[in-house]
């Protein structure tokens, strides 16, 4: 039943308001044909049968007055009855599919008259032929339909199910309108959870409106989570940098020798951890989405490899223009790249922009990552002895600060094997 019910909270509403509204006119529709429908047209018959019989019981009683009695059928009960020779009936007709009237004449002619009879309640739409094998004749009558059958029923028919699509119409629109609050609170949280800045006020009724004020006191929650987190992150490698700077004029100070030039890498290495962090935070900082043209977002990356002496094949599909913090997410890719640069002797980046998605490869020829250690990797310090080289200076920050960047955008970065036969680093940011 899960799957074949509506996913969407508007059709699941809608079907809640119609299903009941349906239901109850079935209901009302069967209850109306088979009580009031049924019981008038059973009494319209039984009535007709009594004035059929009555001009059988005058013919057989008054015998030569057929004239005067087929004169006041016509005249005062409105039937249209004449004696034809005597002889045998029509073949019986095949029963309609609507039968009321035909089974409501029939058992009240069986019932009041028990003579053989021929019935014909289809062949003219306004009127009902009935055929009686009388002792000396056969009595034809022919009847308005209206005579035996409740024929203006349908009118209510009619005013139940057009009042019951204009509720529905009206309920449609209300429905709509009380669950648009829902759907821009909704669009408020993805926005969020993507690092932009939605405009949003809660609107609608009670319930969704403290929904709403509950996001909006979670939005300033982590908001000050995150400011509180890149204040203390600043002030300790503000701190730390103090300390680094008076190591290094200590250094100065001291004369070169083996153990001063091992202090020195050690300092050297200890600085761009801090610059990492600084960078990190610099990016986590009140940085706000704006729309870039990602092909010349991809050239300037390019155009920073070309410098640093290394070359790095661009590719891109798709509309270029997006959503992003140019900063951050351009110290994500900076980071991916260099990180493939340092063990990889060619590099390519491909980027694809569908729908909902803007997915880019950062692809290198490299001795690529085991598949048991692709999740560690993105922990912070973690270093793989067998795949990378240990001596290449690094701070084991750049996949995790990568990782945070892309999740702060709503996305995620996964390791895979590269086309090329190293690693593949793919980034997928909703749009």
């Amino acid at each position: 039943m899960t799957k074949l019910l509506p996913q969407g909270l508007y059709a699941r509403a809608a079907l809640i308001v119609i299903l009941p509204m349906i239901i109850l006119q079935c209901v009302l529709t069967y209850v109306f044909m088979e009580r009031h429908w049924q019981l008038v047209t059973n009494r319209l018959s039984t009535a007709l049968t009594q004035d059929i019989a009555a001009l059988i019981d005058l013919h057989q009683t008054f015998p030569g007055e057929d004239e005067k009695l087929m004169r006041i059928a016509q005249d005062r009960l409105n039937i249209d009855a004449e004696l034809l020779p005597k002889g045998p009936l029509p073949p019986t007709l095949p029963k309609p599919f609507f039968s009321i009237v035909d089974a409501a004449l029939s058992n009240e002619i069986r019932k009041q008259i028990s003579r053989p009879f021929w019935l014909d309640t289809v062949g003219r739409s306004d009127l009902i032929e009935i055929r009686i094998l009388l002792d000396d004749a056969i009595l034809r009558i022919v009847a308005f339909r209206s005579a035996a059958y409740a024929s203006n029923s349908y009118i209510f028919l009619l005013w139940m199910v057009g009042t019951s699509f204009v509720l529905i119409v009206v309920a449609g629109f209300f429905l709509r309108n009380q669950i648009k609050p829902i759907l821009s609170l909704a669009g408020a949280a993805e926005e969020f959870g993507k690092g932009r800045d939605p405009e949003f006020r809660p609107r609608g009724a009670r319930e969704v409106r403290r929904a709403g004020f509950a996001f909006i006191e979670m939005k300033r929650r982590i908001e000050r989570a995150i400011e509180q987190r890149t204040t203390m992150l600043n002030g300790v490698s503000h701190d730390l940098r103090t300390v680094l700077t008076r190591f290094k004029l200590s250094l100065a100070l001291m004369p070169d020798g083996e153990e001063t030039q091992e202090l020195q890498k050690d300092v050297a290495e200890m600085q761009r951890m801090l610059e990492a962090y600084l960078a990190f935070a610099r990016g986590a900082a009140g940085e706000r989405a704006v729309k870039i043209d990602m092909i010349e977002f991809l050239e300037e990356l390019r155009f920073d490899a070309e410098r640093e002496g290394r070359d790095v094949a661009i590719a891109y599909s798709g509309e270029p223009i997006v959503t992003l913090r140019p900063d951050a997410f351009k110290r994500c890719l900076a980071n991916l790249i260099g990180n493939a640069q340092n063990y990889a002797k060619h590099v390519a980046v491909e980027a694809v922009r569908d729908r909902r998605f803007l997915i880019i490869h950062v692809d290198d020829d490299g001795p690529g990552i085991p598949a048991s250690a692709r999740e560690d990797v993105f922990r912070p310090f973690f270093r793989i002895d067998e795949a990378r080289n240990q001596d290449i200076a690094g701070t084991g920050l750049g996949l995790a600060i990568a990782l945070d960047i892309a999740r702060s955008h709503g996305g995620d970065i996964q390791l895979s094997d590269s086309p090329m036969g190293g690693l593949r680093a793919t980034v997928r940011v909703p749009l």
